[in-house]
């Protein structure tokens, strides 16, 4: 299965949690016919991941007038840092008002550590996204609670009830992607949600990603996980 059959893109897709969410909107953006490639918090420079990116105030002028896809839009610069700034979600809700083009959106960061629990002003999903895809290494079963492996280890463990430090089950991925305090925290009710395990690099980490698909598939509002490898934009399987 392809990615665009896999996660059905159409209006606001929101990538959340950690372990590949950049990979993701890039192989997305990649596979779509058209598609915006924006962010609503921090994202790294990504010129060489679309054919086109406009630092501009006004992406709906922006989009309206292109014809060079995947195109990017980022406000402006953070600082003298080597990273975009994000919109704000009403900008992105005011965009969608304005196109049927696919808006693919980072809306937290992780620095690239494999899983996470947000923290209180986090994720910044849109109000228009009609598809949240929380995402998790499943390499992150058998480390440790740590700084190393998990953006903010407090959070998870205390979202966990397990001491930091210990180390991470495929129960315990499950439950983070799952929770309204992590995965699906500020998901808009009407949103499909589509979980991503990524990291699925060879059948002993399969084996342990589709256990973590069957615990997920249990939450009511999950009805189909993806398995990947995103690095390679490749579905591995699908569980549904």
């Amino acid at each position: 299965m392809d990615l665009r059959t896999a996660f059905e893109p159409t209006g606001v897709t929101a990538v959340v949690g950690a372990g590949g969410k950049k990979s993701t909107l890039y192989a997305l953006a990649a596979e779509l016919e058209r598609a915006v490639l924006t962010a609503t918090v921090r994202i790294p420079p990504f010129e060489d991941r679309v054919e086109r990116l406009e630092v501009t105030e006004d992406p709906i002028g922006t989009v309206r007038g292109n014809g060079t896809w995947p195109l990017g839009v980022v406000p402006g610069r953070d600082g003298v840092r080597d990273r975009y700034l994000g919109y704000d979600t009403d900008r992105i809700d005011e965009l969608a008002a304005t196109t049927d083009v696919p808006i693919l959106t980072k809306a937290d960061g992780a620095r690239t550590r494999w899983i996470k629990a947000p923290a209180e002003e986090e994720p910044q999903v849109p109000a228009a996204a009609d598809l949240v895809v929380p995402v998790a290494s499943v390499r992150a079963v058998g480390e440790r609670i740590d700084e190393e492996h998990v953006h903010r280890p407090e959070r998870l463990a205390s979202l966990l009830d397990r001491p930091p430090g210990s180390r991470i089950r495929p129960v315990d991925v499950a439950a983070v992607l799952g929770d309204q305090r992590g995965g699906l925290k500020d998901v808009p009710a009407d949103a499909r949600v589509v979980p991503l395990v990524n990291m699925v690099d060879d059948g002993e980490l399969r084996a342990v990603a589709e256990g973590i698909a069957e615990e997920l598939l249990a939450v009511e509002r999950i009805g189909r996980v993806v398995l990947g490898r995103m690095d390679r934009g490749e579905v591995v399987g699908v569980l549904q």
